[in-house]
């Protein structure tokens, strides 16, 4: 349990010993946590300690599922263009998602381990909601209920594995490492006016060695909000809690607010002027992502990387 400016925590086993336990049985949980953080950020807890978020694994260092989608489909289409792919109308009107590892999800502040420079390492700054079990079968209009959590996402890839391995037809697996979190989530209410009960209406904002790199809002352009993921992904099967539903990369219109990853920057460089200029990332290089409140407070705090050599 961490307070509102992100100083302060205190544990909370008589509740429930970890975040997955607190959803297994959230009816029960939710409230004896609600009470606990309000004693907390009224200074009412003697067991407070002070909040260090380098010492903090990932809300879900083990997740029953880790489900990411691509709800940003002018982010899809981009992507799909730097790869010579041609993108079928159905992506508009059908969300796409794959099924990612979840069996080692990284913290906000681990290093991310890559065996070799040559893969194409690139972060991809997103939004993902926790669901506690979801029907299968339920609507968007169901699905929205079953969302209780909401935290931040580096679905990291190496681009350059990609093309052949979507070329075998069967999706991702060696070009998407571990992903990291946040390492902090918030229920729904925290976020206000800024959730709109299927959009995060605020900017992603990102940074690679300390430069700003982007800052697209992710509640535009989001062809597919969360309760159109959850219910996507509940049509043939039970969503259990726990379930993770990413919203893939922020990609805005506006390109003035910048991009999200490095591949739709290349893209764009490549579009106008013929060649992409911006490398991939390198050993030693550090990806900052975090998003604020009106007020300018870090909400879920950062995910703040170095990528290493494994």
């Amino acid at each position: 349990m961490v307070s509102r400016d992100l100083k302060r925590a205190t544990a909370v086993p008589h509740i429930a010993t970890t975040l997955q336990a607190a959803l297994d049985d959230w009816e029960r949980s939710a409230p004896r946590l609600s009470q606990a953080f309000d004693q907390l950020e009224r200074s009412n807890d003697r067991g407070a300690f002070p909040f260090d978020a380098n010492k903090v694994a990932a809300p879900l260092p083990r997740a029953y599922q880790w489900v990411d989608g691509s709800a940003y489909v002018n982010h899809v289409e981009l992507v799909r263009k730097a790869r010579g792919a041609e993108m079928p109308q159905s992506f508009w009107t059908d969300p796409l998602v794959y099924q990612g590892g979840s069996d080692d999800l990284l913290g906000a502040t681990q290093d991310v381990p890559v065996p070799s420079e040559e893969f194409g390492i690139d972060l991809e700054a997103e939004v993902a909601v926790i669901v506690d079990d979801v029907p299968m079968g339920a609507t968007p209009e169901q699905a929205r209920d079953h969302i209780k959590l909401l935290l931040l996402v580096n679905d990291w890839s190496l681009r350059n594995l990609i093309p052949a391995e979507l070329a075998k037809g069967f999706g991702f697996y060696q070009s998407k490492p571990s992903t990291a979190f946040s390492p902090v989530v918030l229920t729904p209410d925290e976020l206000g006016d800024a959730w709109d009960g299927g959009k995060v209406n605020l900017p992603l904002v990102s940074h690679i060695n300390g430069e700003p790199f982007g800052r697209p809002n992710a509640g535009v352009d989001m062809t597919f909000d969360f309760p159109r993921l959850i219910a996507h992904a509940a049509r043939t099967r039970r969503l259990r809690a726990g379930s993770i539903i990413g919203s893939g990369t922020v990609s805005n219109l506006d390109r003035s607010l910048g991009p999200s990853c490095l591949v739709e920057k290349r893209t764009l460089e490549q579009i106008a002027e013929g060649e992409a200029r911006t490398p991939y990332l390198k050993f030693g290089d550090r990806v900052r992502i975090e998003m604020f409140d009106a007020q300018g407070l870090s909400l879920f705090g950062a995910i703040d990387q170095k990528v290493i050599k494994s």
